[in-house]
């Protein structure tokens, strides 16, 4: 793990709270499914993440010049690692989930999402040969039996008469996509988190751009509305600057297998955000739901105790 110029500010109160790192990124992309899934048809999925990665990396440069100065340097000798990072987890994962939004429910893909950390905890066997613990395998699984409890509104059924199709795809792509970016990120330079986040930015609306530019030719330009400007500006400053500067930081704090689980609390905070803001009444499986995932978190991360 990157030990010098990190993810963040080293020393800095904040950027050592693992767990609140942990937790805001869920929160974040909770709203950015709901989000991708009400805009399909209205913002096309590569225009989307196009202008959330361009405006986010404007957003992001201000701030990250005085360190990017300083980065330069570890950034081009590690230029490969960084290429790649920024090319799975900006240049493709989501425009591979908004994709995947414009033909299946935001349920497939929570769902799918769900998946994630168990997928980052293979990828780490595969990749660079981590070992699992017992009570960390127990603790995945009781967290994920939790996540699946909530997405099924406490129902089984619910999910054995989901009916896939080529979006659920796309978004199982995505999964195996982001799981890399997780798993890679030990390979990062180290550099300051605005640094490696402005940069990846740059990566990911570069590659996009001439997709952005095919599909904007193919008739379906971004049109400037209210929805569309809703849609990006909440993309930009949340699922995007916001998550990744916490996300990356939690995975150097806690490892990729452990910050995984974040995953898990996507459908916690997007129950707790349909019952405070859309009127939804809470349910015994809201509580059940819950508990489980808190319980498979606490037992996944004992050994850290």
């Amino acid at each position: 793990m990157p030990a010098d110029r990190t993810a963040s500010v080293k020393g800095s109160r904040l950027a050592d709270q693992a767990w609140l790192l942990m937790m805001l990124p869920p929160l974040f992309w909770a709203g950015n499914a709901v989000l991708g899934r009400a805009v399909a048809g209205s913002v096309p999925p590569i225009g989307l993440a196009f202008w959330r990665w361009f405006l986010g990396m404007l957003v992001v440069l201000p701030f990250a010049w005085p360190h990017l100065r300083h980065d330069i340097t570890p950034i081009l000798a590690r230029w490969k690692s960084v290429l790649l990072l920024g090319t799975l987890g900006i240049g493709i994962y989501n425009t591979l989930q908004y994709i995947a939004l414009n033909t299946t429910t935001a349920l497939n893909c929570v769902m799918l999402q769900s998946s994630m950390p168990v997928m980052i905890v293979l990828m780490s066997l595969v990749l660079f040969r981590d070992r699992i613990g017992a009570m960390q395998g127990v603790g995945i699984a009781v967290s994920l039996v939790g996540a699946m409890t909530l997405i099924s509104h406490g129902d089984p059924g619910t999910l054995l008469g989901l009916e896939l199709n080529a979006g659920d795809v796309w978004m199982l792509a995505a999964v195996v996509i982001y799981a890399a970016y997780t798993t890679l990120l030990r390979r990062r330079p180290a550099i300051h988190g605005l640094s490696f986040v402005v940069v990846t930015f740059a990566i990911g609306a570069v590659e996009l751009l001439p997709f952005y530019v095919w599909e904007s030719l193919g008739g379906h330009p971004v049109q400037a509305s209210g929805i569309t400007l809703l849609a990006v500006g909440y993309t930009v400053l949340f699922p995007s600057i916001a998550a990744y500067l916490c996300f990356n930081r939690a995975v150097e704090l806690l490892g990729p297998n452990t910050a995984g689980l974040a995953i898990h609390l996507v459908p916690v905070f997007g129950s707790l955000l349909a019952i405070l803001f859309l009127g939804e009444q809470p349910h015994l499986y809201h509580g059940i739901g819950i508990a489980l995932i808190a319980a498979g978190i606490l037992l996944a991360t004992r050994r850290r105790a």
